[in-house]
């Protein structure tokens, strides 16, 4: 591999630098071989940096741990996704604070047009495992990619219940590609590596630290179209991943469930206090996001009948149609378009009336 791999790993393992640096950093240089091969002086003025994090990133020699883990990559065919690859999940990249990089092994694509992150307690009752098969299930037709962190629990049963029902779907890891936690969802694991993935940003030989869960979330959170909770007490991952989604501007969902069973204090509490809307299956979900075949084919025929839109507005339009809710940075993605081409087909869409703007840079058909 290029020495482009052996610097954008060694930037994840300097000393102070946090994946924010070191994205504001690339975004300055253009690469990660250029930040190392930047002056000191340079380094100390750029804002945010300053002489400590200028000092680490000068200093820092640790080029050994990159190369052995270039082998490991090497080995094991697993492809590294720095920030710039087109074929780094883009939903993260509105994501403030999205790693720099990621490993993944598998053969589902993490830019699909259609993504659901199903979350939920380890200590499921028989009606949270039942509703999330059923959602599954409902969900079979739909060409989407289910995504969770392969833990104990409602995770394990969404993964095996993506691919009873032939959908792709990806799990999130907290620890290195060399080893799966639990150790009991290996054969899970490695079922999904052919109809899905593991993703993940730390290095092999990482262990499931328990620091590590809160990263692993948000990759959770920020990878989405729409997260559904399912079964929750009111602390936890769950909760802290529905949080992160609803920082990242996505759709959380809850499946509510009796105001005495602990296991439903989390999902009740999103859906009182407006931070999950309520849904019991998955043809709630698919029209609150608007993924209803035939009401999109409906706008589309009538929005055809009275506008005649340019070709870089049926471009946006196309991708819109296909998926609501889109982030600024996965429609330059999809469409291909220059930035100033992008923003003058937005600009006349939204004064037509035909699409609306939402916090947070993310843009889906009017309704």
């Amino acid at each position: 591999m290029s020495d482009d791999l052996l610097y954008q790993i060694a930037l994840t393992l300097v000393p102070n630098i946090g994946d924010i640096h070191a994205k504001a950093l690339v975004n300055r240089y253009g690469d990660a071989q250029s930040v190392f091969k930047a002056k000191k002086t340079a380094l100390e003025n750029m804002e945010g940096i300053g002489t400590v994090r200028a000092n680490s990133i000068k200093s820092f020699q640790d080029f050994t741990t990159s190369e052995a883990e270039i082998k490991f990559i090497e080995k094991y065919k697993i492809v590294p996704l720095f920030l710039t690859d087109k074929k780094y999940p883009q939903r993260l990249l509105n994501c403030y604070d999205s790693p720099l990089l990621l490993y993944y092994r598998g053969t589902a694509d993490l830019n699909t047009s259609k993504i659901i992150s199903i979350v939920g307690t380890r200590n499921h009752s028989d009606y949270g495992k039942t509703i999330c098969e059923k959602i599954v299930e409902e969900l079979q037709n739909e060409n989407v990619l289910i995504l969770s962190g392969l833990a104990f629990g409602i995770d394990t049963i969404a993964h095996k219940s993506a691919l009873k029902n032939n959908l792709s779907t990806v799990g999130v890891l907290a620890h290195g590609l060399d080893r799966i936690y639990p150790l009991q969802n290996k054969i899970l694991a490695k079922q999904m590596t052919e109809n899905g993935g593991l993703l993940t940003e730390f290095l092999s030989e990482t262990n499931p630290d328990k620091q590590n869960f809160p990263k692993r979330n948000r990759i959770v959170a920020g990878m989405c179209d729409a997260l559904i909770v399912i079964e929750s007490g009111k602390k936890g991952g769950s909760l802290i991943t529905a949080e992160l989604a609803n920082g990242y501007n996505k759709d959380v969902f809850a499946i509510p469930g009796k105001t005495s069973d602990i296991k439903s204090e989390g999902c009740n509490y999103l859906i009182k206090n407006n931070k999950a809307s309520l849904i019991t299956s998955a043809s709630d979900l698919l029209e609150m996001m608007n993924w209803n075949p035939a009401a999109k084919t409906a706008n589309k025929k009538q929005r055809a009948l009275f506008i005649e839109f340019t070709a870089d507005e049926k471009i946006v339009l196309d991708i819109l149609q296909a998926q609501d809710n889109i982030q600024i940075d996965q429609l330059y993605f999809k469409s291909g378009l220059s930035s100033s081409a992008m923003a003058s087909a937005l600009l006349l869409l939204e004064m037509n009336g035909i699409v609306t703007s939402l916090p947070g840079k993310v843009y889906k058909m009017s309704n």
